[in-house]
């Protein structure tokens, strides 16, 4: 069985939706991709939730591999959005060596992830990444599934979907499009932003559409990995 991590439902959907024989229990989604038998968790957003909901995964389901999936922002002006990206210091060397092999026509870039404690927005703090940890892309729940699945001695893939660049901000602070305490988007500080800011609708439509093409990306590569791994 592959246990596959998302932070949050909007990453995982396309997958979920590929899942035949599907099952919920204890916060986990069972199914088959194939003849495969796969598990999906979300984290949410953060290391706060992740070590006790992956132990759930771990110790219920007791998976021979963890993907850790999902969205990544770049730091690097040479990522793009939807670029896959395969992270070398928190994957197992055997794995992102298959990895590499069976996405090799979708020319992942295999580099170092850097997870940050915080949602990060500006573009003088993804420089500021770039380079005290000499990372190209960053992420806020690796670092922390990695150390559980370690502790666990279970082989970890981390493999994210770039969703935005190094020079592009987001269309509205984090805070509106995200609150971290409650682990979702408040309705009404969303649309009182948008009364203040008209604007920033164009911007959250594109920032929109760039999901939906990392999502896909992602999703192509996850259902390749599955097949082969």
């Amino acid at each position: 069985m592959i246990g596959i991590t998302f932070a949050l439902p909007s990453e995982s959907s396309d997958v979920v939706r590929q899942l035949r024989a599907l099952e919920r229990h204890d916060n986990l989604l069972s199914g088959k991709i194939d003849n495969r038998d796969v598990t999906i968790l979300h984290t949410g957003v953060g290391a706060k939730n992740c070590n006790e909901r992956l132990e759930v995964l771990l110790h219920k389901t007791r998976p021979r591999l963890v993907i850790s999936s999902g969205f990544a922002g770049a730091v690097s002006e040479e990522l793009g959005v939807g670029d896959l990206v395969l992270a070398r210091n928190f994957s197992d060397p055997g794995l992102l060596a298959n990895a590499e092999r069976i996405l090799r026509d979708r020319e992942p870039r295999v580099v170092k992830l850097f997870t940050s404690t915080s949602i990060i927005d500006s573009v003088a703090e993804r420089n500021e990444i770039a380079r005290t940890a000499d990372a190209a892309a960053v992420d806020m729940e690796t670092g922390a599934i990695v150390a559980v699945c370690n502790a666990h001695g279970v082989p970890l893939l981390s493999l994210r979907a770039i969703s935005d660049t190094a020079r592009q901000s987001f269309p509205m602070p984090p805070s509106v499009l995200f609150d971290i305490e409650s682990q979702r988007t408040s309705l009404g500080r969303l649309v009182a932003y948008l009364f203040r800011h008209p604007t920033s609708i164009w911007r959250l439509l594109g920032f929109t559409r760039q999901i939906a093409h990392a999502r896909a990306s992602l999703t192509d590569a996850i259902i390749a990995l599955v097949r082969e791994l």
